[in-house]
């Protein structure tokens, strides 16, 4: 049985329209971040700040149909159901063909997943998925991405709804490596309902041939790639994250891994933050 797609009438929010066209009238150079499942655009801010300071003009682009605001979020939580990958990715590529200097782009999560479509795309001059959801190819499946991903994907009548996870449930899949009082401020800061499509497709991309779930890992012009892990994390253990690198250093552009040690999901996010985002800036740097 196929869940209908889900209508996506106005793609791109004014605020972005915005960040696209201060980018292109203040000539730097762009930086571009997605964020992942059960997060806004807004989880990006402190990276922002971070790059911005550094020369760079940076975005962080709206999935489909995503409200701006958490509270907005909480307040329609069905407004992103039944979107899935393939309206992501083009969604996404549309607004970053429309920056004037191809940009860098970094991802977290499902983020890290449309990071790499994306440079597989041609377009991106560097990129760095971090602990990036799979695409098809990518074949290991331990046992604690099953249990993060089982609240959804345990029931299939969740397809076409959107859900949040729990503190319990976020402690496991993103705050396994913080204090439970740490995790549950995250949990409090951060935490939307997102599209369960997406995990739904990605958990089939290995059985689907035509799945949307997919990488073109030798483009041309796919460009430097700086794949990051941590090393305790529940969603993307090391073997998901170490594989995709495998498959990305098959192209002939720079291909490099690092993995950061006693850190989970929440890398991105929580107290130790500025070390992943400030890897990710020096190997952006290298390339810009």
């Amino acid at each position: 049985m196929t869940t209908a797609a889900a209508d996506v009438s106005s793609p791109i929010s004014p605020t972005v329209v915005a960040e696209l066209e201060s980018a292109n009238a203040s000539g730097k150079t762009p930086v571009v971040f997605i964020h992942g499942l059960w997060m806004l655009k807004s989880a990006w801010a402190p990276w922002r700040e971070l790059f911005e300071a550094e020369g760079y003009a940076t975005m962080a682009p709206n999935w489909p149909n995503e409200p701006e605001t958490v509270e907005e979020a909480r307040a329609n939580p069905q407004a992103v159901a039944g979107i899935g990958v393939g309206q992501v990715a083009d969604h996404l590529e549309m607004i970053v063909k429309k920056l004037e200097k191809k940009p860098a782009i970094i991802g977290h999560s499902f983020g890290g997943l449309f990071t790499q479509m994306l440079a597989g795309r041609g377009c991106a001059f560097a990129s760095v998925p971090i602990d990036p959801a799979p695409f098809r190819g990518v074949l290991p499946l331990p046992f604690s991405a099953i249990k993060a991903a089982f609240p959804v994907l345990g029931n299939p009548l969740n397809r076409s709804k959107a859900m949040a996870l729990t503190t319990i449930q976020f402690k496991y899949a993103f705050g396994n490596q913080l204090s439970e009082e740490e995790s549950n401020a995250l949990h409090e800061q951060l935490m939307v309902a997102s599209p369960c499509r997406c995990l739904f497709e990605a958990a089939m991309a290995n059985v689907n041939p035509f799945t949307p779930v997919k990488a073109d890992t030798a483009d041309k012009e796919r460009g430097p790639m700086l794949v990051i892990s941590g090393e305790h994390d529940h969603i993307v253990p090391h073997s998901m994250a170490y594989a995709a690198y495998k498959r990305q250093r098959k192209n002939a552009a720079v291909t490099e891994f690092v993995e950061f040690k006693d850190r989970g999901h929440s890398l991105c996010n929580d107290h130790g933050w500025k070390e992943i985002a400030e890897t990710a800036l020096a190997f952006v740097k290298r390339f810009s």
